[in-house]
């Protein structure tokens, strides 16, 4: 089996405990990965993939998913006094009651959320599974899977249609021709 991610873009945040449960729950892995070793220091999460035996060298970096771990304040919604009607005169607002949860917080380009090669088709398949379980967030990618591009984007939790489209960039014969020649400038030496 190949494979290769060429292209990866993640916004995805979802609670801590989501993903922590979402593991637990003993999820079917990619058969190259054995198993998963979640690590966090400080605020942030390393999910590790432990390669199956003979599937890599002992000495070689597997992939790893890497996410910002964050508090936040979560309110629960707000109770309705009427259709838009302030609250009377006299009457003290009720708080709103809220906790604080930690969010995992899977963030920026392919490097970013998904650093090293080996093992690295298989664990992007297990940041799909994550992405699916987001509530919040999108996750957009071009990869290769047995030698055809796929296109893959995931918005909310939810696997959306996608293409991946091939365009022609602009060459000499599009160049404008008041554009400033560099090379011929005689004033820059």
């Amino acid at each position: 089996m190949s494979g290769r991610v060429y292209q990866l873009h993640s916004t995805l945040e979802l609670p801590l405990e989501d993903v922590t449960e979402y593991f637990d729950s003993d999820p079917e892995l990619p058969e190259q990965i054995e198993d998963i070793d979640i690590t966090r220091r400080n605020n942030t999460l390393i999910i590790k993939s432990v390669a199956r035996e003979g599937a890599v060298s002992k000495y070689t970096p597997t992939a790893q998913l890497k996410a910002s771990v964050a508090e936040t304040r979560v309110y629960e919604e707000e109770p309705e006094a009427g259709p838009g009607a302030p609250p009377a005169w006299g009457e003290e607002e009720e708080e709103i009651p809220s906790e604080l949860v930690e969010f995992a917080a899977f963030k920026g380009d392919r490097e970013t959320v998904l650093q090293n090669t080996a093992l690295q088709f298989p664990m992007f398949e297990v940041l799909c599974a994550i992405a699916q379980q987001a509530e919040k967030g999108t996750l957009t990618a071009i990869s290769e899977h047995d030698g055809e591009l796929e296109a893959t984007k995931i918005v909310d939790g939810e696997k959306r249609p996608a293409t991946v489209e091939v365009v022609e960039g602009p060459g000499k014969e599009t160049a404008p021709a008041n554009g400033i020649n560099w090379r011929d400038n005689k004033f820059i030496s």
